[in-house]
């Protein structure tokens, strides 16, 4: 119950006992008041109708005393008046039934009122002439009593009604700051920081908005100092001091996040000799504003790609989701940027740089595609070309339009082979939730994702992929079978894709345990399609499903969007949690790293799962980061 209604509730109960009181005391003093009324009325009507009758008694005049009695008698204040003459015990009686009318009978029942007798000796004298005998009429005293207690009850309950309206209303102004702290309250709690609130007058709650003020001032600093320390650790650890790329380590942990999914690109490895030569030339301060301004115009001028320096001559761009047409594309505009950023500091264009290329294949590691690019970059340089490409010994199975048409005909037909891989909780091992990967079957071949899924992410197939997935669960019983949550990867074609949207609402809506289905969006299409992730994020936790962000960290970004999304979790990119016991001081940077993230994440009450978990090794040295799951070959995928 909130405080309102609590206070509310309160001071009905008090009004109601006070407005109880006031109604027994009237009512009691009212019954009294009319009790005493009727009595000295009847002793008043005694005395003088006994004064009035006594001539008319004297002389015998019986039709003048009847006359007198009738007079008083027809005003029905009696039940009974009776007349006994002493002289020759003659007795008159009038009677009044006792009707009372607009009373209710369990009023009557209450026997407040009896009827009063009154019995007088009328004498002349000495001589006693007659005995008169009145009773009093208690209908009237009823009907009276009845008539004031409706009109109190009356004014009670509009005094009762006007007074909870001005007293609402009152309570809810007084209340009022009270309200806005919950409110701000819940922005603190989604890191929405606001002006202080304004102090109310009432002593009490002045003192809740300024301790709230307080430590809404002191969170925003802890929040801000969060993020602040997640710059520094990226800065210092994945980027270079002087041309703000991303650096080596940071390339690593990229390929290694790239080449555990699906995908296609490719690594392109450079070597500028000419930065050499304007460092012995100009000195090292000149060298270092060149390769800033190359660094810039790069960033500016290329698509969007990966790009690091790795050491003082050298340059890596990781080219992703992108086929040969693009990669050549990517190459020649490359090549125009170098040769512009050569000549304006005046050296030959094509020479002094070289680059080597290599192209992603079906199960390459890092290391070996990184030494693919090194033997393209260093036979370049030998054969003194200003590229080349490196060359496969495999040749791909499939064109692009053979691979829609069988990635139509398989989604078409559901011929969908699934796997999945437990996720669980850091402190009792028991299941979190099982993730979801497929495996299509095609022409008799069971096609493993990392080759088909960049086919369907270039087609543009990936919303018909994610809805054929959903299907499947659903006939397949998967739900009823599994009582742990099962998470759904959705492409990046499904996040833009409003068709799938309205799809998507009505499925959930259609399923008994939307539930057990936990959605998982790529923070690279979160970061780039954010309104429309935001709506389907909506419509995923408005279905009753949970949403959750794959790839936590991989763009080293900013994190405002967690915020706008409120997800129910989140998993680390693979490139922050992948074990590197070859280097300590690595170790224990990337640790740090993430454990800025895990706090940026636990500020907003966003539960954290840790991909990459290899060993028990790697397992512990994970749990100091206080994290909710795990996840990792230590528990490989198993068939379903």
């Amino acid at each position: 119950m909130t405080l309102f209604n609590q206070i509310n509730s309160l001071l009905l109960v008090l009004f109601l006992l006070v407005m109880s009181s006031l109604f027994y005391f009237q009512f009691t003093e009212t019954s009294a008041f009319m009790s005493d009324q009727m009595e000295s009325d009847l002793n008043n009507t005694s005395t003088s109708l006994g004064l009035m009758l006594k001539p008319h008694l004297e002389t015998g005049d019986i039709a003048t005393v009847e006359t007198l009695v009738n007079v008083i008698f027809e005003g029905g204040f009696y039940k009974n008046v009776s007349l006994t003459w002493l002289a020759d015990q003659k007795q008159q009686v009038w009677n009044n039934p006792v009707v009372i009318d607009g009373v209710p009978q369990w009023f009557i029942n209450f026997g407040l009122f009896k009827g009063e007798i009154k019995e007088t000796v009328i004498t002349s004298g000495w001589l006693q002439l007659a005995t008169l005998k009145i009773e009093s009429n208690p209908a009237i005293a009823y009907r009276e009593l009845w008539l004031i207690m409706n009109h109190m009850v009356l004014a009670l309950v509009a005094i009762f009604l006007i007074a909870t309206f001005l007293f609402r209303l009152r309570l809810k102004v007084i209340l009022t700051p009270l309200d806005e702290v919950a409110a701000h309250a819940h922005n603190i709690a989604q890191r929405k920081f606001s002006e202080d609130l304004p102090l109310p007058k009432t002593t009490e709650l002045k003192k809740v908005v300024g301790a709230v003020n307080a430590m809404s001032g002191q969170l925003k600093l802890v929040f801000k100092s969060l993020d602040e320390q997640v710059t520094i650790l990226k800065n210092d650890k994945f980027f270079d001091d002087v041309s703000q790329l991303p650096n080596r380590q940071h390339l690593a942990g990229q390929m290694s996040s790239w080449l555990a999914e699906p995908g296609i690109g490719a690594l392109l490895l450079t070597k500028f000799s000419w930065l050499d030569e304007i460092h012995h030339q100009l000195g090292y301060q000149v060298r270092d504003q060149s390769i800033k301004i190359l660094s810039d115009n790069l960033l500016k001028n290329l698509p969007k790609s990966f790009i690091a320096r790795i050491s003082n001559n050298e340059f890596a761009f990781l080219i992703k989701n992108a086929d040969d047409k693009q990669i050549t594309s990517y190459l020649q505009l490359l090549i125009r940027l170098i040769n512009q950023e050569i000549l304006q500091a005046g050296c030959i264009p094509n020479s002094n740089f070289a680059i080597g290329l290599s192209e992603r294949t079906a199960d390459v590691t890092p290391p070996v595609l990184l030494a693919q690019a090194d033997h393209a970059l260093q036979k370049a340089l030998l054969e003194n070309k200003v590229s080349n490409w490196f060359q496969p010994h495999t040749e791909q199975e499939f064109s692009q339009e053979q691979w829609r048409i069988r990635l139509v005909d398989a989604i078409n037909k559901n011929q969908f082979i699934f796997q999945w891989q437990v996720v669980k909780t850091m402190d009792n091992d028991r299941v979190m939730q099982r993730e979801i990967y497929s495996r299509l079957q095609i022409d008799e071949k069971v096609t493993r994702a990392n080759e088909f899924m960049p086919f369907v992410e270039r087609l543009a197939l990936g919303h018909e992929f994610d809805r054929c997935i959903l299907e499947a669960l659903i006939k397949t019983q998967m739900l009823t079978i599994n009582k742990e949550p099962i998470a759904v990867n959705l492409t990046r074609d499904s996040i833009i894709n409003s068709e799938f949207h309205r799809w998507l609402s009505q499925f959930l809506n259609k399923i008994a345990d939307p539930h057990l289905i936990h959605f998982e969006l790529p923070e690279a299409g979160v970061l780039n399609y954010l309104d429309q992730a935001i709506k389907l994020g909506e419509i995923i936790k408005n279905g009753g499903a949970q949403l959750g962000i794959d790839h936590y960290g991989q763009q080293l970004s900013s994190f405002e969007y967690l915020q706008l999304l409120t997800p129910y979790y989140v998993k680390l990119d693979l490139s922050l949690s992948s074990y590197q016991d070859e280097d300590k001081q690595d170790k224990l940077q990337n640790l740090e790293l993430c454990r800025a993230l895990i706090n940026i994440a636990h500020g907003l009450d966003i539960k954290v799962v840790i991909t990459g978990i290899e060993d028990d090794k790697h397992l512990q040295m994970v749990k100091i980061l206080r994290i909710e799951g795990y996840q990792g070959y230590i528990s490989a995928p198993v068939d379903i």
